[in-house]
C-alpha cells in the first residue's frame, strides 16, 4: 500500500479493505495504526537517548563563548537566568525597604545656608518630607524649617540631598529624648532653626555635647562657614 504512489481517497479504501479483512478473520482490526505509532515512540526514544542536554547559567559572552563548544557534539544546550518571575517577585522586604520608609528623628538642612531642623515623625520620613515641601510650595508657615525658608528667601532641595536620618524609633518617649537632645546639640553649635527659647538647660546633654566637641564633631555653624 505504502509502495504505490495512491491517492488520499485510494490509500483509505486500502485501509479500509485491509481492516475488514482482518475483522472477518477475528484480528486485532487497528494493527497499522499500532505499528506507526510504536515506529514514532521508537523514533522519538531514540532521539532521546541520543540528544544530552547540558544547562547553564546565562552570564555574558562567557556563556556563549563556552556553549560554543558542544555545537558539534550530540550535547544540546539550555539557558537558564537567576532573574526569574519567581524570584523578582519574592524579592526580601529588607531589601526593597528605603530608610526614608521608616520613622523616627530626622534633620533637615537648609541648602542655602547649612542651618540645621530636627524633627520627628511617626509616620515615613518622605511622608514627612512630602508635607515640609508642600508647605513650602503654598507658603503655608507651619514648621520653623518652612519659616526659615520663606523668611529669608531660602531654596530647598531633593529629600535624598537635605534630609538626614538621625534615628529609626517608634513614637515614644524614646522618640521625644533623641529629637531634645539633638536640638540641644544643634542649639549649642548655634546652628539651630528650632526654637531656641524650647531649649531647656540639661547636665546630660550637656556632657554628651562636651564628647561630641573632643571628638571634633562640635564646630559651630559659623565655624563650618568660615564666617
Amino acid at each position: 500500500m505504502h509502495t504505490y504512489n495512491l491517492t488520499a481517497t485510494d490509500t483509505q479504501t486500502e485501509k479500509d479493505i485491509i481492516q475488514q479483512i482482518l475483522i472477518n478473520n477475528k484480528y486485532d482490526p487497528n494493527p497499522i495504526q499500532d505499528s506507526k505509532k510504536k515506529k514514532k515512540e521508537n523514533l522519538q526514544k531514540q532521539d532521546t537517548e541520543r540528544t544530552k542536554w547540558a544547562k547553564f547559567t546565562y552570564i555574558g559572552k562567557e556563556t556563549r563563548f563556552i556553549t560554543k563548544i558542544f555545537r558539534k557534539s550530540n550535547i544540546k544546550v539550555a539557558l537558564t537566568t537567576k532573574n526569574t518571575i519567581g524570584k523578582l517577585l519574592t524579592t526580601k522586604q529588607e531589601e526593597t525597604t528605603s530608610k526614608y520608609d521608616k520613622s523616627g528623628i530626622y534633620q533637615l538642612k537648609c541648602p542655602t545656608c547649612d542651618m540645621k531642623y530636627i524633627g520627628q515623625t511617626d509616620r515615613p520620613f518622605k511622608t514627612r518630607f512630602q508635607e515640609h515641601l508642600r508647605d513650602f510650595k503654598y507658603n503655608n508657615r507651619k514648621s520653623k524649617f518652612v519659616q526659615h525658608l520663606v523668611d529669608r528667601q531660602h531654596s530647598i532641595d531633593e529629600m535624598e540631598n537635605i534630609m538626614d536620618i538621625i534615628h529609626v524609633t517608634n513614637k515614644g518617649r524614646m522618640m521625644d529624648a533623641i529629637e531634645k537632645y539633638y536640638i540641644y546639640r544643634e542649639t549649642k553649635l548655634n546652628n539651630q532653626i528650632n526654637d531656641k527659647l524650647t531649649v531647656q538647660p540639661n547636665v546630660i546633654f550637656e556632657t554628651l555635647v562636651q564628647q561630641d566637641t573632643h571628638r571634633g564633631l562640635g564646630k559651630t555653624h559659623n565655624q563650618q562657614t568660615g564666617h
